[in-house]
């Protein structure tokens, strides 16, 4: 493989000896993440709808009855910036905004069969280009792939995303800390 070039100046006030920054990384990342993204891109405009869509669709097919603010909390966004994109997912008939059974102050998010069948479309998409890029390389490098995925995302969320990716249902980040302080407090027991 070829030693990455470095373009451009040190910042001014930087230290000589800092190394440079890490640009093929940087730059195959946001290579990597538009060619991504252009797969679900394409179908998407079809129907009008863009990447926020397709996030809201995709946790929402994910976590069945994912409330308002949990969807928030996993997206950091404000309600403003949902509330149009939720009006075209549920004026097209995507996802239903179900009343809660146990608080019927809380509104659930739920998919509908189009809704569902979507986002699996979607991730199929997303799928078959991670098989494209792992299916040569040794098994391992998916496990190396997730950590290193787990590695890019802040240290003070890292638990929360384990848990909504690999198990939990989506808590806000206060109801899931308090439960996995409880569950280490029963497991100590």
């Amino acid at each position: 493989m070829a030693e990455p070039k470095v373009v451009g100046q040190v910042p001014s006030g930087a230290a000589v000896a800092a190394p440079p920054p890490l640009y093929d990384l940087i730059e195959l990342f946001f290579f990597a993440y538009r060619d991504f993204t252009a797969d679900a891109d394409r179908q998407l405009a079809g129907l009008g709808f863009g990447r926020a869509h397709h996030r809201v669709l995709h946790f929402v097919d994910r976590h069945p009855g994912l409330t308002v603010a949990s969807l928030l909390d996993i997206l950091k966004i404000t309600k403003q910036s949902l509330n149009r994109v939720m009006k075209d997912l549920t004026d097209g008939a995507f996802i239903e905004v179900r009343t809660g059974t146990s608080d019927r102050r809380r509104r659930t998010l739920h998919v509908t069969p189009t809704g569902g069948r979507l986002a699996v479309d979607l991730a199929y998409l997303h799928s078959a280009r991670f098989e494209r890029a792992l299916s040569p390389l040794p098994p391992e490098v998916r496990r190396q792939a997730v950590e290193f995925l787990l590695g890019m995302i802040d240290a003070g969320e890292r638990d929360r995303v384990v848990d909504l990716v690999f198990g939990e249902p989506a808590l806000p980040a206060a109801e899931a800390a308090v439960r996995r302080d409880d569950a280490s407090r029963e497991h100590a027991a």
